[in-house]
């Protein structure tokens, strides 16, 4: 695994339940500000086999990214059983985003 989705797995993990990052703030932790999109691609690759909390990666609106991969709604439905609210379809960031230690 290279390094970069090695950094971007290990912050995912370190995600308290209850609470969701954004892409950009998982890059600005990683050491690598600016490259969002790369964090997607390694959820992408790495989520579901790893068993890594991809559930708990939105957008910086506090939206779903999900939808045009077709697991959108269930990424709400594991936020929402994790305790994660939503009004409507975004999620108050200053309520549910994580701040790490």
């Amino acid at each position: 695994m290279t390094g970069i989705k090695y950094k971007v797995l290990t912050v995912i993990w370190s995600l308290s339940l209850r609470k969701v990052a954004i892409y950009g703030q998982a890059t600005e932790l990683v050491g690598s500000p600016g490259v969002a999109r790369r964090v997607g691609h390694v959820l992408r690759s790495k989520g579901l086999m790893q068993g890594v909390p991809w559930e708990r990666v939105i957008n910086a609106s506090g939206g779903i990214s999900t939808y045009k991969l077709v697991i959108g709604e269930l990424q709400k439905g594991i936020l929402k059983i994790e305790g994660v609210f939503f009004d409507g379809e975004t999620v108050n960031l200053d309520e549910w985003q994580w701040i790490p230690d």
